[in-house]
C-alpha cells in the first residue's frame, strides 16, 4: 500500500518534492523555451515537422524496453484506468511516435519526418543528474531505410548543438552499429542468449557512469553499489569479459565480419561529402545504447569540456544526447517491417551543461517582468484598472496591485518582483488628469551615479516624473527603451 507523507505533531503537510523530481524556476523556463525555439528551427531546416503526442499510453503500446520484471509498472510510471487497462506516463519520445505513425500512415507522407519536446518519466532510482522527470527534444524519420538517414541525423545533432553555443571542439556526434555490437556479443559467448544479451547491452551502456571496473561486475557475477544495493550480473566467464571489455575501449574480436562494418563505413562517406569530419562527426566502437529496440546505426552526442564533480575532481560532462535505427518497433503495430532512425537531445541535461559553459543563452533571465500599478485608493480600484489595460492593450506586461499594504510596501513588492517602474496615482494626480511613473532600475542607482549636483537633479527628474494620464503608455515605454539601451552599453 501507497504510504502519504506523515503530517508533523502540528498537523499540517511538510511541503516535500518526491526523490527525483525539482520545481523549475522561470529563468530556467525561460532558457529552457529558447533552446527548444533553436532546437526546432536546426531540426525544421532539415524538413522536420513538429508534432506532439500524449504523456500517457497504454502499457503494452510503449511496450517492455526497459529493465524486465514481474510488475508491468518496472521503470514506467503505470496505473489502471477504470476499465482495469493499463497506463503509462511515457519513458521516451520514441515509442509514443511509432504508435502515432502506426496509427496515422495512411495520411502520412512516406518517409514521415517530425520532431517533439516534451517530458519523460523513468521509475528508477534517482541519482546525482540522474532524474525521474526531465524533458526531451527528439526528431526522427520513419519509413527510410537508407543510411543517409542516420547520416544526416548525426549532421543535424552536431548542428544543433553549435546552433545552441556549444562550440566546435566541446562536442563530438559518436556513432557505432547495432549489428557490430550483436556479432561481438556473439563472439563473447552470448549467441541465441536474448535475456543476458539484453542486460550485457545494459551494462556496457554505463561504460561513461561506471568505468570498466564497475561494467566488468556487471558482466560477471553482480556489483554492488554505494547504498549497498545488488545488481545481478550477465555471469560471462573471464574470456568473454575480455572480449567484450576491448570492444568498449575499441577493439574488434579478431576475425570479425560484420555488415555493421560496411554500413557505417557508408555513412562515414556521406558524413565527409557533408563537410562533417571526425572533428564533428566520427564512428567510435565504445558506443553502446541500451534500449532493446536499436536495429541498426546508434549515435551518442557527447560534451567533451571538463566540468567540477561535487568532490572536487574534474570531468568530462558526458552524453546530452543519442539515438540511432530502430526498424522493429513500428512493426509492432502492423503485419509490415517499417524502417526508422532518430536521436534524442535531453534539454534537461543540456540546459545544466550551457549552465556549465556560462552561456549567454542560459544566463538569469526571464520574460520581461511587469509594469506595476499601484492601488493608493482601493476606491477607486476600477480606475486603476483601466490604467493597467491600457498598458495591456500596448503589449506592455502590466499587473495591478492586488494586495492590502500601503504604497511603501507595495514599491517593496514591486522591488521584488524586480517590476521595470511602478505607476503612481494618488487624490492629486487622479484630480488633475495625471499618473506619476516611478523607474525602479533607475532608481536604485541613482545614489552613486553621479557626484554632480545637476547630474544628479537630471537623472532624479528621470527616476520619478509626472505625465497626463493619456500619455502614460507612451512614457512607459520610454522608460523601458532607456532600461533595455542602458542594459547593452
Amino acid at each position: 500500500m501507497t504510504r502519504l507523507p506523515e503530517k508533523p505533531a502540528t498537523g499540517m503537510i511538510k511541503p516535500l518534492l518526491p526523490r527525483g523530481l525539482a520545481d523549475r524556476s522561470s529563468q530556467e523556463i525561460a532558457a529552457t523555451r529558447r533552446m527548444i525555439d533553436i532546437i526546432g528551427r536546426i531540426y525544421e531546416l532539415y524538413g522536420f515537422c513538429a508534432v506532439e503526442t500524449p504523456m500517457i499510453e497504454y502499457t503494452e503500446t510503449l511496450g517492455k524496453f526497459l529493465p524486465d520484471t514481474d510488475r508491468p509498472n518496472a521503470g514506467v510510471f503505470s496505473f489502471r484506468d477504470d476499465d482495469q487497462q493499463w497506463l503509462s506516463l511515457r519513458y521516451d519520445l520514441t515509442a509514443p511516435l511509432a504508435r502515432h505513425y502506426a496509427a496515422q500512415a495512411t495520411s502520412l507522407p512516406k518517409p514521415y519526418r517530425s520532431w517533439r519536446a516534451g517530458y519523460v518519466f523513468r521509475n528508477e532510482k534517482p541519482g546525482a543528474g540522474r532524474f525521474r522527470q526531465f524533458m526531451q527534444c527528439d526528431a526522427d524519420t520513419v519509413g527510410a531505410s537508407s543510411v543517409a538517414a542516420d547520416a544526416e541525423i548525426c549532421m543535424m545533432a552536431a548542428d544543433t548543438l553549435e546552433a545552441l553555443g556549444v562550440p566546435r571542439g566541446d562536442y563530438i556526434v559518436k556513432i557505432n552499429h547495432r549489428k557490430v555490437l550483436d556479432d561481438v556479443l556473439d563472439a563473447a559467448g552470448l549467441a541465441g542468449d536474448a535475456p543476458r544479451r539484453l542486460i550485457a547491452l545494459r551494462a556496457i551502456d554505463k561504460f561513461d557512469r561506471l568505468g570498466a571496473k564497475g561494467v566488468r561486475e556487471l558482466l560477471g557475477a553482480g556489483r554492488r553499489d554505494e547504498s549497498g544495493d545488488f545488481t545481478k550480473g550477465v555471469e560471462l566467464d573471464a574470456a568473454g569479459c575480455d572480449i567484450l571489455m576491448a570492444f568498449l575501449q575499441g577493439h574488434l574480436p579478431e576475425g570479425l565480419v560484420s555488415t555493421g562494418l560496411d554500413e557505417l563505413a557508408a555513412i562515414r562517406d556521406l558524413l565527409l561529402a557533408g563537410g562533417y569530419g571526425p572533428d564533428r562527426v566520427r564512428i567510435d566502437m565504445s558506443v553502446v545504447r541500451g534500449l532493446e529496440y536499436y536495429t541498426g546505426p546508434v549515435f551518442e552526442a557527447e560534451l567533451t569540456f571538463e566540468v567540477a564533480s561535487q568532490g572536487g575532481q574534474t570531468t568530462r560532462f558526458g552524453a546530452v544526447g543519442g539515438g540511432g535505427r530502430y526498424d522493429g518497433l513500428v512493426g509492432r503495430f502492423q503485419s509490415e517491417s517499417v524502417p526508422a532512425t532518430g536521436f534524442s537531445i535531453g534539454v534537461s541535461r543540456l540546459y545544466a551543461a550551457l549552465k556549465a559553459l556560462g552561456s549567454p543563452l542560459v544566463e538569469a533571465k526571464s520574460a520581461p517582468k511587469p509594469v506595476l500599478v499601484l492601488v493608493m485608493d482601493k476606491d477607486h480600484l476600477a480606475h486603476y484598472q483601466s490604467l493597467v489595460a491600457a498598458l495591456r492593450r500596448a503589449q506592455v506586461p502590466a499587473e495591478l496591485y492586488l494586495g492590502s499594504s500601503g504604497m511603501n510596501a507595495q514599491l517593496k513588492y514591486a522591488d521584488r518582483r524586480g517590476a521595470p517602474c511602478a505607476i503612481i496615482q494618488g487624490s492629486n494626480e487622479r484630480a488633475s488628469g495625471q499618473v506619476v511613473i516611478k523607474d525602479l532600475v533607475l532608481g536604485t542607482t541613482l545614489g552613486g551615479a553621479t557626484k554632480d549636483r545637476a547630474d544628479y537633479l537630471e537623472l532624479k527628474q528621470l527616476a520619478q516624473f509626472a505625465v497626463a494620464e493619456s500619455e502614460m503608455v507612451g512614457a512607459v515605454r520610454n522608460v523601458l527603451a532607456r532600461q533595455a539601451a542602458t542594459a547593452k552599453t
